[in-house]
């Protein structure tokens, strides 16, 4: 074989080796990276825990958690409104720039009349593209504005766009924080008909999920009453998170998801 076809041959063959070894090295990376955090369902979380419940207990009820992102916002009072007269807790996952620190009365609301109150970060950027230092800050300025306003420290967070991978399980570990995402998801952010995001919620929604909504989005609000209304006429209870996960108690780091 002359010695230039055999050079091509070599050249090929580690090209290849080069290409398979970086598909691998990527693929790595992404199980490292994304996959590799401790995650369980509010069903298997009941399962493993055992006591009694104060209130509903989801072992027994045909249970679903309603969660709204983005708040506080000017929408939310009718919102509160809403649920007061339903006499429903919700779990609200508050947002700092433009929200906590513009509207710390309806905060206090919400923590006044009961409902709980996780963590969405400052600024709502994506947890994963940071450095662990920014992201941890995007956290704790928000647990921080939570605790001074409420009095009490919050221990669930939702990512934004629930963009999560080891290192922010590390630091939500760290911080006390507990992370909820979602089952059921109106995308009521590219709509403001109020009917198709009742209608998606409907259509996802299963015993022990996670409804997300955004209070702040114009078509939402106006879309609850139909949505309790229905779900409770489909034998549903509508519960916060932590009521969901009862009585097993919300783990730092861990990943909850139905």
């Amino acid at each position: 074989m002359p010695f230039s076809t055999r050079t091509r041959r070599s050249r090929i063959l580690i090209a290849a080796v080069t290409t398979v070894a970086a598909a691998l090295a990527v693929a790595l990376t992404l199980v490292l990276t994304v996959t590799t955090y401790d995650h369980t369902s509010p069903r298997a979380a009941r399962a493993e825990a055992s006591g009694s419940v104060a209130g509903t207990d989801c072992r027994k009820a045909k249970c679903v958690a309603l969660s709204f992102d983005g708040g506080p916002s000017p929408t939310t009072p009718e919102l509160l409104d809403i649920l007061k007269q339903d006499g429903l807790h919700a779990t609200f996952f508050v947002q700092g720039e433009g929200h906590i620190a513009k509207y710390p009365a309806i905060l206090r609301r919400i923590a006044a009349e009961g409902h709980e109150i996780g963590d969405h970060t400052w600024t709502h950027p994506r947890l994963t593209d940071l450095a662990e230092a920014d992201a941890r800050r995007e956290l704790t300025r928000t647990q921080d504005a939570i605790e001074r306003i409420t009095g009490k420290k919050p221990v669930l967070m939702r990512p934004p766009e629930g963009r999560t991978n080891r290192n922010v399980a590390k630091i939500c570990r760290e911080l006390g924080l507990a992370q909820v995402l979602w089952s059921v998801t109106a995308k009521d952010y590219e709509t403001t008909d109020s009917a198709l995001i009742t209608q998606r919620v409907l259509d996802q929604t299963h015993r022990d999920g996670i409804i997300l909504l955004h209070d702040l989005h114009k078509g939402t609000v106006p879309a609850v009453p139909g949505i309790i209304k229905a779900l409770e006429q489909r034998g549903y209870t509508i519960v916060t998170v932590s009521q969901l996960l009862a009585p097993a108690e919300p783990q730092p780091g861990m990943v909850y998801r139905p």
